[in-house]
């Protein structure tokens, strides 16, 4: 079994910046691909990046490209999201997912395990 748990969320001028953490609170996750996915009030959950455990494989979800950088370090059970070039679209719950076989996936059902998410809000 394994527990995510997401932080640095919270509250950014557009233009800034955030890097948000997911870490594993029980079990390992260095052999699964890794999965940040966003869900804003009313919309479906999308993804916004993936990593497969190697970290040579990063598919990143269309309006983020460019801006957001996903990293992971295995030794310490943590993946990254670093967002920069923050946008008011860009406001919504972020989760982190891992998901025990096969490659990064842009399907959410592709994940077995998810945290409880973290806020992202970016003013104008």
């Amino acid at each position: 079994q394994v527990q995510l748990v997401e932080s640095g969320g919270g509250l950014v001028q557009a233009g800034g910046s955030l890097r948000l953490s997911c870490a594993a609170s029980e079990g390992t996750i260095s052999t699964y691909a890794m999965g940040w996915f966003r869900q804003a009030r009313g919309k479906e959950r999308e993804l916004v990046a993936a990593i497969s455990w190697t970290g040579s494989n990063k598919p990143y979800g269309e309006s983020v490209k460019g801006r957001f950088t996903i990293l992971r370090d295995n030794a310490e059970n943590i993946v990254y999201l670093q967002m920069n070039s923050l946008k008011p679209e860009d406001t919504a719950v972020y989760y982190c997912a891992a998901r025990r076989a096969g490659p990064p996936s842009t399907y959410a059902w592709a994940y077995n395990y998810w945290g409880q998410g973290t806020q992202v809000t970016v003013s104008s």
